[in-house]
């Protein structure tokens, strides 16, 4: 097998584009590097896109204990993976806690707050309709 970049995890941010047809990485390398990026995040996160295609978007979301992601929702399904941590989600019709290996799965549309009992690492995949421009 060719060792070429498309099959080496990503460990260092590069100017590479974000729509590479294949990419591999190492997310614990990844989290670690989020966490510490200078300056400290305003509002206690900070996000980096790993993946950005036209029909699809990977972002790594690193939260420090108490960071709060006010209400919102999206216009497309997603998926939130707790990597590190313990976040919890409050929706519509309860509360959600995704500690380190839970995955919610929300539909489009659904209000949602995001708030980390811990410091936390979280992958977010959204996916939708090539029709639709994100």
């Amino acid at each position: 097998m060719s060792k070429d970049k498309a099959t080496k995890p990503d460990t260092a941010r590069t100017t590479e584009p974000l729509t590479r047809a294949i990419a591999r990485f190492d997310l614990g390398s990844e989290a670690a590097s989020l966490r510490n990026e200078e300056p400290r995040p305003v509002g206690g996160h900070r996000a980096r896109t790993l993946i950005k295609h036209s029909d699809f978007r990977i972002v790594l979301i690193s939260l420090e204990a108490g960071a709060n992601l006010h209400e919102h929702k999206v216009d497309h399904s997603f998926s939130l993976q707790a990597l590190t941590g313990h976040v919890r989600l409050q929706l519509p019709s309860e509360t959600v806690d995704l500690q380190a290996g839970n995955m919610l799965v929300l539909d489009k549309g659904i209000p949602h707050d995001l708030e980390a009992l811990e410091e936390s690492t979280v992958l977010l995949t959204i996916s939708w309709s090539k029709k639709h421009k994100a």
